[in-house]
């Protein structure tokens, strides 16, 4: 860990632990809570994560008027970062509701009203790699503060969820519900499907009447640091190579990846999200991401592709076993392209193996993302309205 990144988790931690709360305390002292105000609130993007727009246009629709204040703090100096915790401190004190959907230290920093809510809409589904005070690549050693404090509704996927959310993020008993994750509404949407499938072959037509098939990896390691051993053994071009003429492969590694492989952020498709791409693909390649909980909602087989398998478990762990998930777990290029040709050519297939698959396949989504059945914003927004009618 460098010097610049342990000074500036120092600068962070002051800034949580002694600065934010004097600064939401001097604004309870100065406004009064507004039960009607309800801020949506971010630090990694410059407008409304993709996590909570759906939320966002729902109260919206209700008559709502939510404020927004997202901001990519990344990009900010020291003295533009202060003002913006300082702007969210004062409208915190006086809301009936926050809504974020990541780690936002400043909804944590100090003792909140009682009847403000903190609702946490976190991006990800499923149960797979160990998060939060269950390992040390989430929450840094020398961090000190509770990075959940706060926080009454954390919105999971499934009943399985729940338990294991409370435990890794220190949460009250019953504040994590399987409501459903609120974004992934839209996969059943019919027309949003048929839309990205028309956009798509419009854009790559070369991409007709073969098999799509994404690869869309995680990474190891902390945030600040991020790797991933499986781009490392091979590109695109080589993938397509390899499987053949009849596979149009596609690479869309995790956004934390872009400064270091930009090639694969850019070109026809650059602004044609991994979300889109999920009904369109015929087989998905991942490892440790929550990306293959998203496609199990559309019941289609998946490959994990994990050279550090035996790391990654022994360095970060796992809730659930990979082995016992209904696809092959690869660890080198044979196994993978054996794997891609084996899913591919079974699913085209009406036999013993293609009838058990989608059966693993319709259990293992109801397991893991049962809740989310296109329905989740209108439960979170009513719990959200029946608090606001309640104060």
């Amino acid at each position: 860990m460098n010097l610049g990144f342990n000074l500036k988790q120092c600068f962070k931690m002051y800034i949580q632990n002694v600065h934010l709360p004097f600064m939401y305390k001097l604004a309870c002292s100065k406004n009064e809570l507004s039960k009607d105000k309800i801020v949506f609130a971010d630090m990694h993007t410059d407008g409304i994560p993709q996590s909570m727009q759906a939320v966002y246009k729902e109260l919206k629709r209700r008559g709502y008027r939510p404020k927004v204040m997202c901001k990519d703090t990344a990009k900010m100096g020291p003295v533009g970062f202060l003002r913006f915790m300082n702007l969210f401190m004062n409208e915190y004190a006086s809301a009936g509701t926050v809504v974020i959907s990541t780690y936002f230290l400043p909804v944590s920093s100090a003792k909140k009203r009682r009847e403000t809510k903190v609702v946490q809409l976190w991006h990800s589904g499923g149960l797979l790699k160990k998060m939060g005070y269950d390992t040390g690549d989430d929450i840094p050693r020398n961090y000190r503060g509770k990075v959940a404090a706060n926080y009454d509704l954390v919105t999971v996927s499934a009943p399985i969820c729940e338990k294991v959310w409370e435990s890794a993020l220190h949460l009250e008993d019953g504040s994590a519900k399987a409501m459903g994750i609120s974004r992934t509404d839209i996969y059943f949407d019919e027309n949003w499907n048929q839309r990205n499938k028309d956009i798509f072959f419009s854009l790559v037509p070369e991409a007709k009447g073969k098999k799509v098939v994404l690869y869309a990896p995680s990474f190891s390691g902390n945030a600040a640091m991020p790797k991933c051993f499986g781009l490392e053994m091979m590109t695109d071009k080589q993938l397509s190579k390899i499987l053949g003429d009849d596979y149009y492969v596609i690479f869309r590694p995790h956004p934390l990846m872009q400064k270091k492989y930009p090639e694969y952020f850019n070109g026809k498709l650059e602004r044609f999200t991994t979300s889109r791409l999920l009904s369109l693909t015929d087989l998905l390649i991942t490892d440790y991401s929550s990306i293959l909980f998203d496609y199990s909602i559309y019941r289609k087989p998946f490959v994990l592709f994990c050279p550090d398998f035996e790391e990654y478990k022994k360095n970060r762990g796992f809730y659930a076993d990979p082995d016992k998930f209904p696809c092959f777990l690869t660890k080198n290029m044979d196994q993978l392209v054996d794997a891609v040709h084996k899913e591919c050519h079974n699913n085209s297939s009406d036999n013993g193996f293609t009838r058990k698959r989608k059966e693993e396949l319709e259990e293992f989504y109801n397991k893991y993302m049962g809740a989310c059945d296109g329905h989740s914003t209108h439960r979170v927004v009513d719990y959200i309205v029946d608090h606001i009618e309640s104060l």
